[in-house]
């Protein structure tokens, strides 16, 4: 993560100040000196959301965020994303996973062949 704020052109200073931060955000503030091939598949994920944070985004895109996850990890991901919209961050989540989308129970945009077949305020996954 202090790799890619250091491309960026962040002080280093900067980064200093917000890495920890951000890494304690997705619950890795005790993994801050591994390297990417220490850590699992959820963690990379939360690094990946962590590196996106320290941009302080007013909108964030996850498109299927959680992919290739086990269930234990798609459910600590989503409560990040939640908390991260709980700070006032926009999240647009790209998803084919109904139950993540039901469990959520906000807007949904439904797409097929790129055109939008429903938009429901609040729903839950009809089709």
């Amino acid at each position: 993560m202090a790799f890619a704020l250091q491309v960026a052109g962040e002080p280093h200073h900067r980064i200093q100040e917000v890495v920890p931060k951000v890494l304690d955000i997705v619950g890795l503030g005790d993994k801050m000196d591994r390297y990417p091939h220490q850590l699992s598949g959820g963690e990379q994920q939360r690094v990946v959301i962590a590196r996106s944070l320290a941009h302080r985004p007013k909108i964030l895109v996850g498109d299927e965020p959680t992919g290739n996850l086990d269930s234990i990890n798609t459910q600590e991901i989503i409560e990040i994303l939640k908390k991260i919209n709980e700070f006032g961050t926009t999240i647009v989540l790209v998803t084919h996973n109904r139950d993540i989308v039901n469990q959520l129970c906000k807007r949904v945009i439904t797409l097929h062949d790129g055109k939008v077949i429903a938009d429901e305020e609040e729903g839950r996954y009809r089709l």
